[in-house]
């Protein structure tokens, strides 16, 4: 791919980063690179530093890799690869939410012990370390009637969707019941940059008429290990609110229908002194 070219899926908002007046862009060769190019980069005549990288995932030592090589340009990237890891990988981020959140065992062989699992939980989801396989064919949870060979068999499939993705734990959860208003689940994304809460947004295509997040639970969480991160929550069956996501605030998307000039503006207002 030309990598003076923004992808498609990222054009617009290169364009409103751009729009605002705030920004200046750099663009590189982000497949090309993870497939062992060397690493090319628009020259920027005007570049300041920090830079907020804005893009696809990255397991972290691929991140790690980038932010050494942008660093030997004179590019520095405002998130350093130990914030990265501690905000992408969620098993780094439990220990510190785990009040908030489903409870969760990590297998770090692959390994998943179902007898075991099942005392623990009555229903149980399956990820790796930074996704799950949502919309896919493979169940969204498993009960108390599974075995170990089924369980096995079923991760076939799983791994089959990671694929080159699959990065860290398998990680087994909790099964939660959420709220849903017609069939749409109650859950909203908050950015959090600076140690302040960016943004709070709906997140799943919700109507607006739904319950907000409590504000309180958002705020316990402005100070992790990272300048620029994201907390997914949702609200659940009994009326209380669980944390279900936590990611890097670079490589989280915008919520459907979000501001992003109101976004990239409040962005920027974080990170300008």
């Amino acid at each position: 791919m030309n990598y003076r070219e923004v992808v498609d899926d990222m054009r617009d908002e290169c364009q409103t980063a751009e729009d605002t007046g705030l920004f200046n862009t750099i663009l590189f060769n982000y497949d090309g690179w993870l497939n062992g190019e060397k690493l090319r980069v628009t020259a920027q005549m005007e570049r300041s530093n920090p830079v907020l990288y804005r893009g696809w995932m990255m397991k972290p030592e691929e991140y790690q890799n980038l932010y050494v090589e942008l660093e030997i340009r004179g590019i520095h990237l405002l998130t350093n690869p130990e914030a990265y890891a501690n905000m992408h990988l969620f098993p780094n981020v439990y220990p510190v939410i785990k009040e908030d959140t489903a409870e969760m065992m990590c297998f770090p062989d692959g390994k998943v012990d179902v007898e075991m699992v099942k005392q623990h939980f009555n229903r149980f989801m399956v990820k790796d370390s930074v996704k799950s396989t949502k919309g896919t064919e493979f169940p969204a949870f498993f009960d108390q009637s599974v075995t170990q060979e089924e369980f096995d068999e079923k991760m076939n499939i799983f791994y089959k969707y990671r694929g080159n993705l699959l990065t860290g734990n398998i990680c087994v959860k909790e099964y939660l019941d959420l709220k849903r208003y017609d069939e749409i689940t109650n859950e909203f994304r908050v950015f959090y940059a600076n140690g302040k809460i960016l943004s709070i947004s709906r997140n799943s295509k919700q109507p607006g008429t739904t319950n907000e997040l409590p504000l309180e639970l958002a705020e316990k969480y402005c100070n992790m290990k990272s300048p620029f991160y994201t907390i997914d929550y949702a609200e659940l069956e009994d009326g209380s609110w669980k944390i279900i996501e936590a990611g890097d605030g670079g490589v989280s998307g915008l919520s459907p229908g979000q501001d992003a000039v109101a976004w990239y503006r409040s962005v920027y207002r974080a990170f300008a002194k």
